[in-house]
């Protein structure tokens, strides 16, 4: 699809689910929703939750899209509003922060060249498989390109949680790296 088309295509919906048009309403969770249900499955790891996520923010995004100004990018607002609703999920249904890792942080990372030889995917269910609190911080920032100010805002942390969950996390994976390297390694050898 050409960038005019989809921006006709976009256009439509909009204007479509502010009549609250089916159509218009079907149209748009198809377009979006498999992109969109990657990104809550990134903070929730039940893919059953991050579906039922998923339905709440749509929900949302039917209800609240005339507060869509035609200002920025579409399709980055309704990113904001299903993080947003994860987060919301997330702070109703558990403390994301009683999951740590102290020894993790207290590990020296060994910067090998683990990351390089391991696939995207693997890397992406390393990130998914970090405790909540430290998952969803380093989503924020390293995927989503939250501010540490705008991290803490967000969940109601201080900037210092939010940049100590974020350096947490980093040893996390770093020590998962080698140690995935050091298995391939020994599985080529």
């Amino acid at each position: 699809m050409t960038l005019q088309i989809y921006r006709a295509k976009e256009k439509d919906w909009i204007e479509g689910c502010k009549r609250q048009n089916r159509e218009a309403q079907h149209a748009l969770y198809t377009f979006f929703s498999g992109k969109m249900y990657t990104l809550c499955c990134r903070y929730i790891k039940d893919k059953m939750e991050a579906e039922d996520v998923l339905v709440m923010a749509f929900t949302k995004i039917f209800e609240r899209i005339d507060q869509y100004k035609n200002e920025g990018s579409f399709e980055g607002w309704i990113r904001r509003v299903m993080v947003n609703e994860s987060l919301s999920y997330l702070r109703k249904s558990k403390n994301m922060y009683l999951e740590m890792d102290i020894a993790a942080a207290d590990h020296e990372p060994d910067y090998s060249k683990a990351e390089n030889e391991l696939e995207a995917e693997d890397l992406l269910k390393m990130i998914g498989d970090l405790p909540t609190g430290y998952r969803v911080v380093f989503n924020l920032y390293a995927i989503d390109g939250y501010s540490h100010q705008e991290i803490a805002d967000q969940l109601g942390i201080s900037e210092n949680t939010s940049k100590s969950q974020l350096s947490r996390a980093r040893a996390l994976l770093q020590k998962r790296l080698v140690e995935a390297e050091r298995q391939l390694s020994q599985k080529i050898n």
